[in-house]
């Protein structure tokens, strides 16, 4: 297991260089010059040439290429161009908002997905099997920002349960630590600030978690069903066994394989493609952030943040690939 985890850990970094290297270019020819944004529409060709100069925009491709490996493999992601502050400093904390609230949207899609798909394969062809499937399509083809602001206008502002924007009270802020608000509030001892960070996280955690949750429910409801249908299945309920535990304790855990390998899939999409969601919630999160770069050429942001996100996507990658050996003991990796 162990040379098997160092091999593919050493196979991601031909594979995040490529990632570097198309970003690269790829951003590059977006319209617009940088320093004329910086600058506004009222600057000289003199003072954009000169800056251009001073943020190293002028120099060839390939030596910006260069730099910019050198520095990642030194742990350095450069400065923005628009703040000029490090991005190794400024990244974490619209990042870790980013994976809270797609870590909240995953819990919720998992726990109603897979019970969902479960009781649709134990109940196959009842009245929650259709159901549920019906609500799956629809939760898969459900835009994104429609069911955001369908959600604000029923639940937060004709009924105003929930909060509509943010991550917190603006009022009451919570005091980052670790900038993981659900964990920072317990760490301050506000169990009324982890609350109210609850609230601003169902909403979208709900909004992002449709998609996943309906890919989930199907998968799991289709793989449950090929499972039940097997002789050892057939053989547990003759001999007397409860339904409940001839779902659960064994159909359950040979039918996780395809849908770990789903939830792992999904997770990495959240990351990437929160930026509906967080910009309809006003969700400070890494979606935002490279949105924003983008709008300012903010090149060095843009390649950082597009890097750090397929970095955690492989290593979700990586950690499904490990989790199949640890359910299913007929899988060895050597």
């Amino acid at each position: 297991m162990l040379s098997y985890t160092l091999r593919r850990l050493s196979s991601l970094i031909p594979v995040l260089l490529g990632m570097a290297f198309i970003v690269f270019f790829m951003i590059r020819a977006i319209p617009g010059d940088p320093a004329q944004l910086i600058l506004g529409q009222q600057a000289t060709k003199s003072s954009i040439a000169a800056l251009n100069k001073e943020l190293g925009l002028d120099r060839p491709w390939h030596t910006q290429f260069l730099e910019y490996l050198g520095g990642i493999f030194q742990g350095d992601l450069g400065d923005s161009l628009k703040t000029k502050t490090p991005i190794s400093e400024e990244i974490w904390p619209y990042l870790a908002a980013t994976i809270e609230l797609s870590l909240v949207a995953m819990i919720i899609a998992i726990i109603i997905g897979v019970n969902a798909g479960i009781i649709s394969a134990w109940f196959q062809n009842s009245w929650f099997d259709y159901t549920a499937m019906v609500l799956a399509l629809i939760g898969v083809s459900m835009p994104i920002f429609w069911l955001g602001l369908m959600e604000q206008y029923i639940v937060s502002i004709q009924w105003d349960l929930l909060p509509t924007t943010g991550r917190d009270n603006i009022r009451d802020p919570v005091e980052a630590i670790t900038n993981l608000y659900l964990i920072d509030t317990l760490l301050n001892g506000r169990f009324d600030q982890f609350i109210e960070v609850i609230r601003h996280l169902i909403l979208p955690g709900i909004a992002l978690g449709t998609i996943p949750m309906a890919i989930i429910a199907r998968m799991t409801r289709s793989s449950m069903l090929e499972v039940m249908r097997s002789d050892y299945i057939r053989t547990a309920r003759a001999k007397g066994m409860k339904m409940f535990w001839v779902v659960y304790k064994h159909s359950l855990k040979n039918a996780m394989i395809p849908v770990i390998t789903v939830i792992g899939l999904q997770t990495g999409l959240l990351l990437g493609g929160a930026i509906l969601t967080e910009t309809i919630f006003g969700w400070p999160g890494i979606g935002t952030y490279i949105y924003d770069a983008i709008s300012y050429r903010d090149y060095p942001v843009i390649q950082s943040g597009i890097l750090v996100i397929a970095t955690i996507f492989v290593l979700i990658n990586l950690a499904v690939d490990l989790l199949y050996a640890a359910i299913d003991p007929r899988i060895k990796y050597k």
